[in-house]
């Protein structure tokens, strides 16, 4: 019997999603029996795969590599979920939600530069959305998984349960006495 594919993805946020992801520790294990990590920035896959599993997903959508990515993590994954609040919500990364995007952009590229640019640059960094948006505003999630970040131990009830064709929630709740 093959191993079930997972997937987790770094869109705008501070990986602390991921951070907490590792913080399973030696219950790592037990993920590893069920699947096979096949896209993740904490290993070196450059493509994303076809037929994934289960895809966890950090970060607010904020730019067009974002977007594009996010797309695509949809279009080839079979459940998606928004891990940690910055996924959920937008959070943190929506705050530049509330300016005009010059305004956002003279204030990274001019104002607070150690040696301003004339303009922002045009290669190398994606250019940004109008506004950050959390992951369901771009796309269907199947799972949503609060928390900045969530903790480790939900983090891991709740893929166990996907992984074993379980409902998270139940899992989450009932292993928590939520």
């Amino acid at each position: 019997m093959s191993k079930a594919k997972i997937a987790t993805i770094w869109l705008d946020g501070c990986s602390g999603c991921h951070m907490s992801f590792l913080d399973m520790d030696e219950n790592l294990l037990k993920v590893a029996e069920l699947a096979e990590l096949v896209y993740s920035p904490l290993v070196d896959m450059k493509e994303y795969p076809e037929s994934v599993d289960v895809a966890l997903v950090e970060g607010a959508v904020s730019n067009e590599d974002d977007l594009k990515r996010i797309l695509m993590v949809r279009e080839r994954t079979s459940i998606v979920v928004s891990l940690g609040d910055c996924a959920v919500t937008a959070n943190v990364p929506a705050m530049r939600n509330l300016f005009p995007m010059p305004a956002v952009m003279d204030r990274a590229y001019k104002e607070n530069a150690a040696r301003p640019l004339p303009q922002p640059p045009n290669s190398v960094i994606p250019p940004l959305l109008d506004k950050v948006r959390p992951v369901h505003e771009v796309i269907d999630v199947d799972v949503f998984v609060p928390g900045c970040p969530p903790p480790a131990d939900v983090i891991l009830a709740t893929v166990q349960a996907l992984l074993e064709g379980k409902a998270p929630q139940e899992a989450v709740t009932s292993r928590f006495g939520m």
